[in-house]
Parts: C-alpha cells; structure tokens; sequence
C-alpha cells in the first residue's frame, strides 16, 4: 500500500510517496507528517557521503574525480537510510584519473 509523508523543510512542506504502512498511521488518512525534519533525516546520509568521498580522495589512489551514487529511502520514523537493492546496500563508486598533459 502506498503512504504519502510530508516532511517539513526550511522552504516548506515536502510530501514523500513510500510504501510501507507504518503503524499509528490511521488507515483513512492521506497524508502521514513525519516526526522529523527532512534537512535532519538527510544528515545522515550526507555523514556517509561526506566519510565515503574521504575515503576515496585519500593520497593512496589520488583520483582527479569521485563520483559516488546510492539510493536514498526516506522513512517517517527512521528518516533517511541508504536504500536496498536485493539483500544489500546499494552504493556506487567511480574512480577517474586523467592522463597528466605533459605524458602526452
């Protein structure tokens, strides 16, 4: 069954379509308000953006470009968590390096 949750933002209202029914919603209401704020529910998953990119930035593998990729769910009670794909997290990492100009 699909739920709709509105999270509060500091631009206003963001209403979030998820599956789940989470239990105290009543079944005959549309819109469920999150217990949280959404810049806060995000701030976890920023904490690992911010932690994945230090580790691949670090001066072991030195690439000129990271570009990292994960799903993000949003859940009224546990906020945002990094989303699933099968059984397991879902993360992607790209590492590029360019050819130094002078090797050319």
């Amino acid at each position: 069954m699909t739920e709709l949750v509105r999270w509060q933002t500091d631009q206003g209202p963001v209403v979030v379509e998820t599956r789940e029914q989470h239990a105290g919603f009543a079944p005959d209401e549309v819109v469920h308000d999150a217990a949280g704020r959404f810049e806060d529910a995000l701030a976890n998953v920023r904490a690992a953006a911010v932690s994945a990119l230090a580790t691949f930035r670090d001066d072991t593998l030195k690439p000129d470009d990271v570009e990292i990729e994960f799903g993000v769910k949003l859940d009224a009670g546990a906020g945002a968590v990094i989303a699933r794909t099968s059984l397991e997290g879902h993360l992607v990492v790209k590492l590029r390096w360019t050819r130094d100009p002078a090797l050319r």
